[in-house]
């Protein structure tokens, strides 16, 4: 069997939405910042109990002017990925502030989809700081599938993050077919 799904990559510019994505299918990171005009495609084949996935990552540009296009790019997704920042700067505190209006954005043409809150550069964070209680009440309120600490540098948590979203699909399609 051959399943196919579109997975939306959201959140601001400079999160680290295409080097995740980078990192998730191709291993690789690259340390200079290249803005994504529009959006980006990108396609992973992965097998799961002998079914052939085929995964197409839609990394949607985050900064606003980009907004007028963002709502032909969710149709038809299947999942969503909302990313923000932990770094301690204006970067990360307004990525995390605008994680609602990206969730409310999505849910606006997508509906019910499963979404999945990415935290990402946690190499560049103190971990035995971290408060998750903030994160997890956003979490809990949003029926978000989950959230995860990610490093798209390091590779941290990235493809426990990308596998949850992807087996949520698939055993949800399952389950339908």
């Amino acid at each position: 069997m051959k399943l196919k799904f579109k997975i939306t990559l959201i959140g601001d510019g400079m999160v680290g939405k295409t080097s995740l994505i980078k990192k998730f299918t191709k291993g690789l990171f690259r340390q200079d910042y290249i803005k994504t005009i529009g959006a980006q495609f990108s396609v992973f084949d992965q097998e799961i109990n002998e079914d052939k996935i085929r995964l197409l990552f839609w990394d949607i540009a985050g900064q606003v002017e980009f907004n007028f296009l963002r709502t032909s790019f969710y149709k038809k997704s299947d999942a969503a990925i909302i990313i923000y920042s932990l770094e301690d700067n204006n970067i990360g505190k307004n990525s995390f502030n605008h994680v609602v209006d990206w969730y409310n954005d999505i849910s606006k043409y997508c509906h019910e989809i499963p979404v999945v809150l990415f935290a990402n550069k946690v190499d560049l964070v103190d971990q035995n700081n971290f408060d998750d209680s903030k994160i997890q009440k956003l979490v809990d309120k949003h029926d978000f599938l989950g959230f995860y600490r990610t490093s798209a540098k390091t590779g941290e948590g990235v493809n426990e993050a990308f596998n949850t979203i992807i087996k949520k699909l698939y055993n949800t399609y399952k389950l339908l077919s």
